[in-house]
């Protein structure tokens, strides 16, 4: 095979887990582990979900040979130039999973590689991109008829963790007991985690007292340290703590190293903290997860898993997580509280579809609930699901119905594959 660069265009937490992990993969299956052959880079554009954290991840690949921050990403989308001026095969494929669709076009040309675009609702530039890997048919159905021959279907990549994911949701205690297992999913980022914490472990405590053969789980982001995610629970330190009517948790971590550790609260109930990523897997044996908006509900989605979405509003400059121009002016130095808040309460008179699985299948498959929530209102919600598990099944079947086919990540290399035999 003739000497080639794979450069993966990518930007959040989100993309860098579930679509850039199994589409490196699949390539270096399919076209090899030398990278004196094929060299796979990981360039980065800013995301405002984004932690910092993201290039160190991708790097962690062992299939990535180099990644660039998204600090450096417009100088590169400008320039052609690296931060560290890398050198750039004369033949390649800019493969795009996650930012901004302009930007393989752009680096394209630049680069004079042929470019790869993976679709999951939309695609654009068709008369720019040399293909696009859709996730389902409607995507491509919406195209030109001159275009056509550039679109393949090859199905969801976040699918590609889900093959293994359970349908009750169920584990069995030490003493044979039936015991439903529930996933708290707070978020990764300090505006979601100061409310997020407290509001969770104080659901989490409420159905406990109803249901005390449940057991909670929270999967811990990557990006996120122990010691960090305790602090939203210590009423010192998060004035939040009280707000919720939760007295607070404690950081456990066991001397022997080889108990998982966890969050125990004032009232007794552990939380296990699961540090393992991706925690598919683990979700995977949850009967209903409780979780913030985000890329979060995107995973569950796709693992089928049913879920309450909660997004409190007591904070009301809390969510700063928007795409966008919104996102941007959230997030500014000083004024930034100030725009959020704005955008927040403008959000809130307009509020559509918030949870990933609704917003693709256009009306509520899991229940959204925003607000100044209350932990026994959700806590309630959540017993009446448990109690009745052809709800949970119901849910369970709609989700699957509107994600696309599994096998993405193989698809999607192909491709790939298919460009580089045109040179």
């Amino acid at each position: 095979m003739t000497q080639v660069d794979i450069l993966i265009l990518s930007n959040g937490p989100g993309e860098v887990t579930t679509w850039v992990r199994p589409v490196v993969k699949a390539l270096r299956q399919q076209l090899g582990d030398d990278p004196s052959v094929v060299r796979i880079s990981v360039v980065l554009s800013p995301c405002p979900n984004a932690t910092g954290k993201e290039a160190a991840i991708a790097l962690s690949y062992p299939e990535v040979d180099r990644v660039q921050g998204a600090e450096h990403f417009w100088q590169f989308l400008l320039s052609g130039k690296t931060f560290e001026n890398w050198d750039w095969r004369s033949r390649g494929v800019v493969v795009f999973l996650g930012g901004d669709q302009i930007f393989p076009v752009v680096i394209g040309k630049k680069l004079g590689y042929r470019t790869v675009i993976y679709a999951e609702w939309s695609a654009r530039w068709h008369n720019w991109i040399d293909r696009f890997g859709v996730m389902k048919a409607q995507v491509a159905a919406r195209v030109s008829p001159k275009y056509a021959h550039k679109f393949t279907v090859v199905g969801d990549l976040m699918l590609e963790a889900s093959s293994n994911s359970s349908d009750k949701g169920q584990m069995t205690n030490d003493k044979g007991q039936i015991t439903d297992l529930i996933g708290i999913l707070p978020g990764s980022k300090a505006a979601k985690l100061t409310q997020g914490i407290p509001l969770m472990l104080a659901i989490a405590e409420y159905i406990h007292t109803k249901k005390p053969q449940t057991k909670f789980v929270i999967p811990v982001a990557p990006t996120l340290d122990l010691q960090t995610l305790a602090s939203f629970g210590d009423s010192q330190k998060n004035p939040f703590v009280e707000i919720f009517g939760f007295s607070g948790a404690s950081l456990i971590i066991p001397e022997d190293g080889k108990s998982k550790a966890s969050l125990k609260t004032q009232k007794g109930l552990t939380v296990e903290l699961f540090q393992e990523n991706p925690a598919y897997d683990l979700l995977s044996q949850c009967c209903i997860c409780i979780t913030t908006v985000g890329a979060n509900t995107a995973e569950l989605g796709a693992l089928g898993i049913p879920m309450i979405v909660v997004l409190p509003t007591q904070q009301l400059d809390a969510m700063r997580s928007w795409d966008g121009l919104p996102g941007l002016l959230a997030n500014l130095p000083g004024v930034g509280s100030t725009f959020a808040k704005v955008i927040n309460w403008v959000f809130l008179r307009r509020k559509g579809l918030l949870a990933w699985p609704n917003i693709w299948a256009q009306e509520e498959i899991v229940p959204e609930l925003v607000g100044k929530l209350q932990p026994q209102e959700v806590g309630e919600m959540v017993l009446d699901l448990l109690a009745h598990p052809e709800k949970l099944a119901d849910i369970r079947a709609k989700l699957r119905n509107i994600r696309g086919e599994s096998g993405a990540a193989q698809k999607l290399a192909t491709l790939v594959r298919e460009e580089i035999d045109k040179f």
